[in-house]
């Protein structure tokens, strides 16, 4: 049998949610037994038409929804768009129709994570726009518990929802040690959850 597999998909276009996913990562493979697969999407026209070539010129490679069907859990994440999730990742999810048919997805762990420029850019409104394709999937939705310190402490990122970044208006604000501690606690939380991990 194959080794169980966090999927942590994402989109990013100025890296700090590639950032966040990298510590995800590193957080789900704290868990033994278990590996994170990274994946991206591409960008999207207009048109709403994939632009890029199939495989990128660098970092992960692009999801396909095999990666999706198979995964014992998925970590997904996106910048912030005007309070909601950025348009890629919504237009790679529309296309998981067969997969919402086949049951393929139901009672995986699932867990979300974002990046904003602003304080109160909508970081928790992206988050839930997040779930709610997981919900229809019939995941499980797994967010931060309290018992992770770093919510009460943060001054930037961080939410029982899901864990999240402050880039500042120019975005060039690096995660600090508490965003990516948060990270990996999300990371660590979904890859526990995997029921051939946690009995």
């Amino acid at each position: 049998m194959a080794q169980p597999y966090v999927l942590v998909l994402y989109y990013s276009r100025g890296g700090a949610t590639a950032a966040m996913a990298q510590q995800v990562a590193r957080g789900v493979e704290l868990v033994s037994g278990v590996s994170a697969r990274l994946r991206t999407v591409p960008p999207v026209s207009t048109t709403c038409e994939q632009i890029e070539e199939d495989i990128p010129d660098h970092g992960p490679l692009y999801c396909e929804l095999d990666d999706l069907r198979d995964c014992s859990a998925l970590v997904m994440g996106s910048p912030t768009r005007f309070g909601n999730m950025a348009a890629p990742l919504k237009y790679f999810l529309d296309q998981s129709s067969s997969l919402w048919l086949s049951g393929a997805m139901i009672d995986k762990p699932a867990a979300v994570f974002t990046s904003t420029s602003s304080l109160h850019g909508g970081q928790e409104s992206t988050l839930l726009s997040m779930m709610l394709p997981l919900l229809h999937h019939g995941m499980l939705i797994a967010g931060l518990p309290y018992s992770e310190t770093g919510l009460m402490t943060t001054a930037s990122g961080g939410t029982p929802y899901g864990a999240s970044h402050w880039g500042g208006h120019d975005n060039n604000r690096d995660l600090d040690d508490t965003e990516a501690r948060l990270c990996r606690a999300l990371g660590n939380r979904v890859a526990g959850l995997i029921p051939e991990v946690s009995q």
